[in-house]
């Protein structure tokens, strides 16, 4: 085991703090690769040899820093690589490290569905699941030439590897992304489709305020719907121009929503990202001889004055698109 995925238990719009907890595991290893809005990946195989521990060991240490120096708890899981670090950690808990030890793998992996592994998204596995192959074990055992005909030469030769346990993924050092991003946590596993829709003008609205607030824009939105068993669905979409404007993320928002098709699923958090930052005299924009629209924005402007001058809860976001 030579790879930590660390998720840090931030709260909701304090992913400032990622940067200093990335310095955190930087004095284990320079290969830190962020994962905004709260993890990162390590590749500790210098630092094992360096400090003479384990990278369960190790972890244990980072945990231990995280909470004394930024009061900070963390979920941590170990592997091979970062593939298996990754879904280790969706079984991590705070206080022990999920590992999954080398010539493990395939234990570690079979009795998964074929959608937790990273890559396998809705059509592929129900494609698999037609054929009788739900489990990354039964994946593994199928022979090479079934899974290529069933999803593609390239596509089956990437499953077969991933579901016998060969992750050829590295770790890529790099900065926190230019980005910002919103998550709104339910006190309970949430059924209402209207209270995930509230979610989202939410953190859409508040989203928006903040770029404006920077003078950005956003050529890019990402929604991630985290679930009760601990899996996520990513969704990313590039609205028609890059915008700071609460409306217009709020519909691409609901857009990402409504195409995930969820039937009572049970929601644990929501979270928006706004990506692919640029300054806002940069963009382009398309002129509208809309009333309405024009009227939005103007409110817009004299919300972000109020904000300025009494603070971020003098209106509180996604209230005005309500």
């Amino acid at each position: 085991m030579t790879i930590l995925c660390v998720r840090f238990q931030l709260p909701p719009m304090y992913e400032a703090a990622l940067p200093e907890l990335l310095g955190l595991l930087e004095e284990f290893t320079p290969v830190v690769e962020a994962l905004p809005p709260d993890g990162a990946l390590a590749d500790l195989r210098g630092a094992e040899r360096y400090f003479g521990r384990d990278a369960v060991e190790l972890a244990s240490v980072i945990r231990v820093r995280a909470l004394a120096l930024y009061g900070t708890d963390c979920v941590i899981g170990a592997g091979p690589g970062p593939m298996l670090a990754r879904m280790a950690l969706r079984d991590a808990r705070p206080g022990l490290t999920r590992a999954v030890p080398g010539g493990e793998e395939r234990e570690f992996l079979a009795g998964r569905p074929v959608a937790a592994l990273p890559g396998v998204g809705t059509a592929t596995a129900r494609t698999l699941c037609e054929y009788g192959l739900d489990t990354l074990g039964r994946v593994a055992a199928a022979p090479l030439s079934t899974l290529q005909r069933l999803v593609g030469a390239r596509a089956g030769r990437e499953l077969h590897e991933k579901a016998n346990g060969v992750d050829r993924g590295r770790v890529v050092p790099n900065g926190v992304s230019r980005s910002l991003a919103a998550e709104r946590p339910f006190t309970r596993d949430e059924l209402d489709p209207d209270r995930h829709r509230r979610a989202l003008l939410s953190a859409a609205g508040e989203l928006g305020a903040r770029l404006r607030a920077v003078d950005k824009v956003c050529r890019t939105l990402t929604l991630t719907v985290r679930y009760a068993d601990r899996s996520a669905t990513t969704r990313s979409r590039t609205p028609k121009e890059p915008t700071a404007h609460s409306a217009a993320l709020t519909r691409t928002a609901y857009d990402m929503y409504e195409a995930l098709g969820l039937q009572r699923a049970r929601v644990r958090s929501i979270a928006l990202r706004a990506e692919g930052l640029a300054p806002a005299e940069q963009a382009s924009h398309q002129l509208t001889f809309d009333p309405v629209d024009e009227k939005v924005r103007r409110i817009e402007e004299v919300a972000d004055r109020a904000r300025a001058k009494f603070g971020p809860r003098a209106v509180m976001p996604g209230s005005l698109a309500a």
